[in-house]
């Protein structure tokens, strides 16, 4: 089974619903903290400790290379079962970051741990990862994240959902597209369509709504996720708001009941990072999450998807994981020739791989990467062609050629009576996106294909 990739991540001052956003929010406070140190005594933070000493042993760290776990929590659990589970990634030389979001019912080792404050510790084995953090606290789960994906954690900060909506009503609120009207009583969530300005509990609900999604799930959830948070990151960055010490302090006054740091997270450590992250452009601050397949062992849950989810892991590792540079794509040969653009042309995606899923993986690869305009996803019914294959009208063809110069693999095929959409159906030969990169496979860009978003722009627009 192919990899369900799902994703996310970000920096220095962000946060998020119920996967991600209590997570980024830590790393905005911290930021904040480091900007406003001479607040430091005003503010208690409750820490944890952390005995990194007992973790056996560790990846190794690269200079130059920070991670903290972000964990967002929801305040009936009290930290006991975290929602969002994100690596961090701060590449100081680079001036980039990116955030990856590990699910919380990925199936992995969780390493023995002993029990704290009354939980009942784990002899070891394999489980829920979000599950370490109920056997063992924050240090099992540390211990479970550093293990299981072989990145160095220097730090770990936990929020709850209070801290996000307090950050989304402090700046004012955030200005979503909300493509269409959403009601889902579930996440006690009403909103119009169009672009509006959500406030805190708005922002949450959308967070956390899987009916507001196209195929109300987790993956749609997420996609949300990724946008409120790219959102909340642009509004505190385009204006003054971290300009005025009387804002900053308003916002910390209302969050930090909210917020748990492991005991070795001084205020100098968060400013030598904030100092770091000065100069990070939204455009590298990539949020993506690691690809997973349904687990064979547990029902209902994911395993990681190997080996893109190995590699994610090892580039996290090493620094590697940086946004391209440059930007968006240069365009293609055809684009140039024929004046088609991705935009223009409108896709049908269709599966015929086999592979469960696998339309709905694609699917913002195709439109939030690249910006072809993908009108529907599912099973083929009239083609079932086994070779990949770009089907188009009499008058598509320089439409289905900018469509196949971003594909791995594709050959091109005409029908008469098709109309203006082109139709995609991936055979049993589907090798991927690979646009201007295929002849060298992409190599040494660990996010290609990976779904992963910056924050510097919407992925959604109500224009």
């Amino acid at each position: 089974m192919a990899p369900r990739n799902v994703s996310l991540a970000s920096v220095g001052k962000m946060s998020l619903g119920q996967w991600v956003a209590c997570g980024a929010t830590g790393l905005l406070i911290a930021a904040s903290l480091t900007v406003y140190a001479g607040y430091r005594d005003a503010l208690g933070i409750d820490t944890e400790e952390i005995n990194t000493d007992a973790w056996g042993d560790r990846p190794a760290q690269v200079e130059g290379v920070h991670n903290i776990l972000l964990l967002g929590v929801d305040t009936e659990s009290e930290g006991k079962r975290p929602d969002a589970l994100i690596i961090v990634n701060i590449n100081v030389d680079e001036n980039a970051v990116t955030m990856v979001n590990l699910p919380r019912d990925l199936i992995v080792d969780i390493p023995p741990c002993e029990p704290v404050d009354g939980s009942s510790g784990w002899s070891g084995g394999r489980d829920q990862i979000n599950h370490a953090a109920t056997y063992g606290g924050m240090d099992c789960l540390g211990k479970t994240v550093e293990s299981t994906s072989g990145v160095h954690l220097d730090h770990m900060v936990q929020v709850d959902f209070a801290g996000f909506e307090s950050i989304v009503d402090t700046v004012g609120g955030v200005e979503m597209c909300i493509p269409e009207p959403v009601d889902d009583p579930k996440a006690h969530l009403t909103l119009d369509a169009g672009t509006q300005t959500l406030d805190g509990e708005q922002a949450l609900g959308l967070a956390r709504s899987r009916d507001s999604t196209e195929f109300k799930d987790d993956m749609g959830r997420i996609q949300s996720q990724q946008r409120l948070m790219g959102a909340l990151m642009r509004e505190v960055t385009s204006g003054e708001f971290l300009a005025s010490p009387t804002s900053v302090y308003s916002f910390l006054d209302s969050v930090t009941d909210s917020l748990t740091i492991d005991d070795g997270l001084t205020v100098d450590k968060m400013a030598e990072l904030v100092i770091a992250m000065r100069e990070v452009d939204l455009s590298r601050m990539n949020m993506v999450m690691v690809p997973v397949v349904d687990s064979r062992t547990h029902g209902g849950k994911v395993d990681p998807a190997e080996p893109d989810a190995g590699e994610l892991f090892a580039a996290v590792a090493a620094g590697d994981v940086l946004p391209e540079e440059g930007g968006d794509d240069e365009g293609s040969a055809g684009s140039e020739e024929s004046g088609v653009e991705p935009g223009d042309v409108s896709v049908r995606l269709l599966n015929n791989t086999g592979i469960d899923g696998l339309a709905r993986q694609v699917e913002p690869i195709l439109a939030g990467e690249h910006g072809f305009d993908v009108t529907e996803t599912g099973n083929p019914g009239e083609r079932l062609p086994e070779a990949t294959t770009v089907y188009h009208g009499p008058d598509r063809r320089a439409h289905a050629e900018e469509l196949a110069s971003v594909l791995a693999v594709a050959q091109l095929e005409e029908v008469p009576d098709l109309g203006e959409e082109v139709e995609l159906v991936m055979g049993q030969d589907w090798a991927g996106i690979s646009g201007d990169d295929a002849e060298d496979g992409g190599e040494g860009d660990p996010l290609a294909g990976l779904g992963a978003t910056s924050a510097a722009e919407d992925s959604v627009s109500c224009e």
